[in-house]
C-alpha cells in the first residue's frame, strides 16, 4: 500500500514538472493562451491524481481486511490443535496415574505376603533353636558317658586317632613312592636303551681314521729332482705358497705332504698332482697352479656343505654356515672326519627326536651345527664350543640351536630336550668302535692322571673323571676345606691340570662340599 502511495506521489511530481515546462512553452507563444492551457492541464492532472489516490486507498483497505481474515483463521487453527494436544496429554497422564496406582496396590500386597513369610520363618527358627539346645544337651550327656566308659577325654581321643592315621599314611605313602620311583627308573632305562639302540641301528656308518699327512704318487723317481728344482727353488716356492712341508726321501715314487691344516694340505696335493700331469715345474707355474687349486678347494668346500645340508634335510642355512660346514670336510678330530661326524650326529639326533615326539628338523639342525666352531677354531681364540655358539648367533640361528652347541660337551646346562639329544648323539658317534683313533690305553692314562692331580691336594676326599675326561668332580672334606677355601682350591687344581696334562678342548672342574648329620636308631 505504501508503495502505491509513493508511485502516486512520483506521478504527481512528474505531472507538476510537465505542467511547469508546458507553461513555460506556452508563455513564449502567448501568455494568455498558455495560461489557459496550463490551467486546464493542471485541473485534469489533479483530477487524475485524486482518482489514483482513491483507488489506492480502496485497494489498501481491501488488502488489510484480507490479511486480518487470514491471521484470524491461522489463530483459530492453532488454538484448535493446541486444545487437541492438551486433551491427549491429559488422557495420557490419567492412564499413567492409573497404572502407578495399580502397581502400588500390587507392591503393598507383596509386602504383606513377605511379612507373613518372615513371621513364619522366625517361628521355625525359634523351633530349630529349641531343638538344637535339646540335641546339644543329649550330645554332651553322651560324650560324658563315653569319656567315663573309655577313660579318655575328647582331645586325647582325637590326638590318638590322628597319630595312628598319620603313621599309617606315612608308611603307605613311602612304600608307594618307592615303588613308583623304582618302576619309573626301570621304564626310563628300558625306553632310553630302546631309543639309543634304534638310533644306532638306523644310522650305521663306516669310519676311516685320517692322518695329518698326504702321499702323492710319482710316475718315476726322476720327478723328485724336478719337484726340488735348481738349488731347491721349486720346493721352496711350493712350501712357501701352501704352508705345507714336502718330504722327499727314499720312498720310491712318492712324495709326502705334512701339515696340520688339512685345507692347505689339500691345496698342496692338488697343486702337485697338476704340476706332475702338466710336466712344467717352475716358480711361476707353481704359483698359477696354487691359485687354481685354491679355487677348486673353495668350490669343493661349498659343494660339500650343500651336500651335507641336503643329506640331513636341513634347509635355510646362511651361505656362510654352509661354507663352514664344507670346511669341516678337511677337519679331523682324533682321526674322525668332523663333517661325517656332524652328519651322523644330525641323523642320530633326528631319529631319537622322532622316537620322543620332539621337533625332528630342529634336532637335525642342531646336530649338524654342533661342531661348526671347529671350522675356524685355529683362526679364532677360544674353544670350538664358544666359537660355534657365537657363529650361530651371528647368523640368526634359534636359541635352542645355540644352547645345543654350548651344552653338547656339558660345559653349559641344557635348557631344552634337543640339546640333550645332541649331547647323546655326539657321545654315540664319538664312542663307536673305530670312530676315533685314540687308543684305550692312552684314554685311561689321561683319566688316571686327571684323578691323580685332583687327589694330590689336601682335603680332597673323592674325585671322579666324567664326560669322557671333559669334567672332573671332586668331593672335599667339610671339616678341612671351608666355603671360602673351596674357590681357591678349585683354581689351584685347574692351574695344575693346565701345567701337567695335555688334553683336547677344555676340562670342567667342579668341587662339592657337603655337611651331613648322621644318627643311628637302636
Amino acid at each position: 500500500m505504501c508503495k502505491i502511495i509513493v508511485n502516486i506521489l512520483i506521478g504527481l511530481a512528474c505531472g507538476l514538472i510537465i505542467a511547469v515546462i508546458a507553461s513555460k512553452i506556452f508563455y513564449d507563444r502567448g501568455f494568455e493562451a498558455r495560461k489557459k492551457q496550463a490551467e486546464a492541464q493542471i485541473g485534469s492532472a489533479e483530477q487524475e491524481a485524486q482518482r489514483i489516490v482513491g483507488e489506492a486507498l480502496k485497494q489498501g483497505e481491501n488488502k488489510k481486511r484480507e490479511a486480518l481474515l487470514e491471521a484470524k483463521e491461522e489463530i483459530h487453527k492453532s488454538r484448535v490443535e493446541l486444545d487437541r494436544d492438551i486433551k491427549d496429554r491429559r488422557n495420557e497422564f490419567m492412564r499413567q496415574e492409573r497404572r502407578l496406582v495399580q502397581k502400588e496396590e500390587t507392591l503393598d500386597k507383596k509386602v504383606e505376603a513377605l511379612e507373613q513369610k518372615d513371621e513364619a520363618l522366625n517361628k521355625k527358627l525359634k523351633d530349630i533353636e529349641v531343638l538344637q539346645e535339646q540335641s546339644g544337651e543329649l550330645v554332651k550327656k553322651q560324650t560324658e558317658e563315653l569319656e567315663r566308659i573309655a577313660g579318655l577325654s575328647v582331645e586325647d581321643a582325637k590326638e590318638y586317632l590322628l597319630r595312628n592315621i598319620e603313621n599309617e599314611v606315612k608308611h603307605d605313602a613311602a612304600a608307594l613312592i618307592k615303588e613308583i620311583e623304582a618302576n619309573a627308573k626301570q621304564e626310563a632305562d628300558r625306553k632310553a636303551k630302546d631309543i639309543l639302540a634304534t638310533a644306532i641301528q638306523k644310522c650305521a656308518a663306516d669310519h676311516v681314521s685320517e692322518a695329518t699327512v698326504s702321499v702323492v704318487p710319482l710316475p718315476n723317481d726322476e720327478m723328485k729332482g724336478r719337484i726340488i728344482g735348481r738349488e731347491g727353488r721349486n720346493i721352496r716356492t711350493l712350501e712357501t705358497l701352501t704352508g705345507i712341508d714336502l718330504i722327499i726321501d727314499d720312498t720310491p715314487e712318492a712324495v709326502i705332504l705334512s701339515g696340520f691344516d688339512p685345507i692347505r694340505r689339500e691345496v698342496a696335493r692338488l697343486t702337485l698332482e697338476k704340476l706332475i700331469l702338466d710336466g712344467r715345474i717352475h716358480p711361476a707355474r707353481i704359483e698359477e697352479m696354487v691359485e687354481k687349486a685354491k679355487k677348486e678347494v673353495d668350490n669343493t668346500i661349498r659343494q660339500e656343505g650343500d651336500n651335507a645340508a641336503f643329506e640331513t634335510g636341513v634347509h635355510g642355512l646362511h651361505p656362510e654356515l654352509v661354507r663352514l660346514l664344507g670346511k669341516l670336510k678337511f677337519r679331523t678330530s682324533y682321526g674322525q672326519n668332523v663333517l661325517n661326524h656332524s652328519i651322523e650326529v644330525s641323523h642320530l639326533a633326528g631319529i631319537m627326536a622322532a622316537e620322543l615326539g620332539v621337533d625332528v628338523l630342529l634336532a637335525k639342525r642342531a646336530g649338524l651345527l654342533h661342531d661348526i666352531g671347529k671350522a675356524i677354531d685355529h683362526e679364532v681364540e677360544g674353544s670350538h664350543v664358544t666359537i660355534g655358539a657365537d657363529v650361530a648367533k651371528k647368523y640368526k640361528e634359534s636359541t635352542d640351536v645355540v644352547n645345543a652347541i654350548l651344552s653338547h660337551h656339558g660345559d653349559v646346562e641344557a635348557t631344552n630336550v634337543v640339546s640333550v639329544l645332541v649331547q647323546a648323539a655326539d657321545s654315540i658317534s664319538a664312542a663307536r668302535p673305530g670312530a676315533r683313533r685314540e687308543t684305550l690305553e692312552s684314554y685311561i692314562k689321561r683319566l688316571e692322571k686327571l684323578e691323580e692331580i685332583a687327589n694330590s691336594f689336601e682335603g680332597v676326599e673323592k674325585c671322579f673323571a666324567i664326560q669322557a675326561g671333559r669334567e672332573i668332580r671332586i668331593m672335599v672334606k667339610p671339616d678341612v676345606v671351608n666355603d671360602t677355601d673351596i674357590v681357591l682350591k678349585a683354581r689351584e687344581i685347574v692351574k695344575k691340570i693346565e701345567d701337567e696334562l695335555e688334553y683336547p678342548g677344555q676340562i670342567k672342574v667342579t668341587l662339592l662340599r657337603e655337611t651331613r648329620a648322621i644318627e643311628y636308631a637302636k
